[in-house]
């Protein structure tokens, strides 16, 4: 295992900082060609020495670094220089198809001149380049698309927030056997503690080199007003270190869970279900800052054991999140919809019935605080009595930090809105945790929804 030596500026940053004068000098000795062919130039003029390939024995370069340090650039420039090298099959991997195809893709043949770019063709993605090289397409919520085909290169991009990062790992490392030249991938991700990255890191996945990277390191690139706003926000916050400075963590003492444990639970695929709940947990406002509304979908199974299914949290309106849960709720052909009666329960029932006046509500009471009502569903993970099936990224971050200080405290943005849903969800499905309200005749309350209302806006 090796590691990248300390930052320094590009060339490109180093012109950035120059004063008017001095960069009109520079400018000035420059043809228009050259000029263009500046724009393009990665390792003489754009790459910082951290985001260029290093040199050494390697099989996997693992770029673990906070949100805007340059991570796709460096993954799309990399195998640009890999295809340069010989490369003839090379597999891009992203968390989902639209991350896929927005993300990786747009990057990929963003970094071209529009006449050298490539030929892409979507759904399913495939890049043709002009010498024959072919890179295709794959995402991590469907790892047996990696069956069959061979590479001789891959970029993986935020591997650490995939649902199925374990099974779609190792599917591609089976892939990558192509001989058009040394099979070799690279890694861009904002860490999170799961043990697929923790093996990585610790070489037991093969021989690897790990770039470290933080926010600020590509300050040049990024606006000042965002640099400005999330420092405040979150320096020194525990989301601030692994969003921005990009640190692997570790537990947080005295959450009700740890991402160690969930892995340990963890299933590819859902058993049998004898019931299905969809739960929601609808946050209180309605703008670009507010919280999710927390929706999540659960069962159980013959044998007792609780099945996280889907995380379908979403921003949104009223009726947004009120269609969510009722398209979940029929596609899962689940037994009923649960809500917690304490905070606006009565509205929540009224905007889920406006859509559907037939839809069986389930009402559950919190007769205690966040904290204590969650110990019990805690203690059913701890036994090994709750599965997910794949990895929920957002929600798992949610439990691993769930701490009595953290729930009570917002200050650094954490909002336990999933965590809510969640466990109203297994409060149902295992009756015995919480105290049940009984179900009260349905009233439509005056004036109906729609028009000037607040929920028709």
């Amino acid at each position: 295992m090796s590691s990248q030596p300390a930052l320094q500026q590009s060339r490109a940053e180093h012109l950035a900082s120059l004063t008017l004068d001095q960069l009109a000098e520079v400018l000035d000795g420059l043809t228009a060609e050259q000029g263009r062919q500046l724009l393009y130039d990665w390792r003489g003029f754009n790459a910082r020495p951290d985001q260029i390939a290093p040199d050494g024995d390697w099989e996997i370069w693992l770029a673990l670094a906070g949100r805007g340090w340059g991570k796709t650039e460096t993954g799309a420039q990399w195998v640009r220089e890999r295809v340069e090298a010989g490369a003839r099959s090379i597999a891009l991997v992203a968390e989902t198809q639209k991350d896929l195809e927005e993300v990786m893709v747009a990057r990929l043949l963003a970094i071209y001149p529009p006449e050298q770019a490539p030929k892409v063709r979507y759904k399913p993605v495939r890049i043709t380049w002009p010498d024959g090289a072919v890179a295709l397409g794959y995402n991590g919520t469907e790892p047996n698309q990696l069956r069959g085909p061979e590479f001789d290169t891959a970029w993986v991009d935020e591997l650490a927030k995939y649902r199925y990062a374990q099974e779609t790992w190792d599917m591609l490392q089976f892939a990558l056997r192509g001989t058009a030249i040394e099979p070799r991938q690279i890694i861009t991700t904002t860490p999170r503690p799961i043990e697929l990255i923790k093996n990585i890191v610790a070489g037991k996945e093969g021989k690897v080199h790990i770039t470290r990277g933080k926010t600020a390191d590509n300050r040049t690139n990024l606006a000042a007003s965002f640099l400005a706003r999330i420092d405040k926000r979150y320096a020194g916050t525990r989301l601030g270190r692994q969003e921005l400075s990009g640190e692997i963590l570790g537990d947080l003492p005295g959450a009700l869970w740890s991402l160690a444990n969930l892995d340990s639970y963890r299933l590819p695929d859902a058993p049998a279900l004898r019931r299905i709940v969809v739960s929601v947990d609808p946050a209180v406002t309605n703008t670009e800052d507010s919280d999710y509304h927390g929706i999540i979908v659960a069962g159980v199974a013959e044998d007792q054991r609780g099945i996280v299914l889907e995380d379908a949290s979403i921003q949104g309106s009223p009726m947004d999140w009120a269609k969510r849960a009722i398209s979940l709720y029929r596609s899962h052909e689940a037994d009923a919809i649960v809500i917690e009666v304490n905070q606006g329960g009565d509205m929540v029932a009224s905007v889920l019935r406006s859509v559907d006046a037939s839809l069986p509500i389930e009402e559950v009471r919190a007769s205690r605080g966040k904290y204590v009502r969650a110990e019990p569903v805690a203690a059913l993970y701890e036994q090994g009595r709750v599965h997910h099936v794949g990895a929920f990224t957002e929600l798992e971050d949610q439990m691993a930090t769930f701490t009595p200080e953290r729930a009570a405290d917002r200050s650094d943005g954490y909002s336990p809105d999933r965590v809510d849903a969640l466990v109203w969800a297994l409060s149902a499905l295992f009756p015995m945790m919480i105290e049940k309200v009984e179900r009260k005749a349905y009233v439509p309350p005056p004036p109906p929804f729609g028009g000037n209302s607040w929920m028709g806006r």
